[in-house]
């Protein structure tokens, strides 16, 4: 399959997650904790998915999105803009970084149970090509390598249509118990 029939199916994809999170109701903002304090970190994520809670903000801002969430595994979708390039005119450091955070955080959030939370507490970047606005879709591809009560850790990639890596990272991240609403 080529890597554009790859990217239109990517884009369809992303078309059918987000016309289903905003028929839910769906919209960017943050849940309170007594929408969550119930569920598990996986139900949460579904729950965006589904449009019942709100999505993060910074997915509007840097143009990614949740697409696809399970046990350990955490998937998002962007696009490279113009409006995400530094003063050098190549993509800014940072959206590789975000995206790769969100994917690495959701995926450590999928295994946790009700009631917990957690936090990134180190988080390593490597870009290792550049992405441009005519690059296309790009998919951070999260998976948890351990879940401890205390710690977690994940690792990411961010590919193209054609699966080649454009960034990997690995954070750590501090898990604890969520307060309560």
């Amino acid at each position: 399959m080529s890597a554009e029939s790859i990217q239109e199916q990517w884009n369809q994809h992303l078309n059918s997650v987000l016309t289903k999170m905003h028929a839910g109701g769906g919209k960017a903002g943050v849940a309170t904790r007594d929408m969550v304090e119930d569920k598990t970190g996986l139900e949460i994520l579904q729950a965006m998915l589904a449009g019942e809670l709100p999505y993060p903000p910074i997915a509007d801002t840097l143009d990614f999105s949740l697409i696809e969430v399970s046990a350990g595994k955490a998937v998002f979708q962007g696009t490279p803009q113009l409006k995400h390039y530094n003063p050098l005119g190549s993509v800014h450091g940072g959206w590789y970084a975000t995206l790769l955070d969100s994917a690495l955080g959701c995926a450590v959030q999928t295994m946790l149970p009700a009631g917990t939370a957690y936090t990134t507490a180190e988080l390593g970047v490597n870009i290792v090509r550049a992405a441009s606005h005519k690059t296309g879709p790009l998919r951070a591809i999260g998976s948890v390598l351990h879940c401890g009560r205390q710690l977690a850790t994940a690792e990411a990639r961010i590919v193209d249509a054609d699966g080649k890596l454009y960034a990997h990272a690995t954070t750590t991240c501090m898990v604890f118990a969520a307060q309560k609403a």
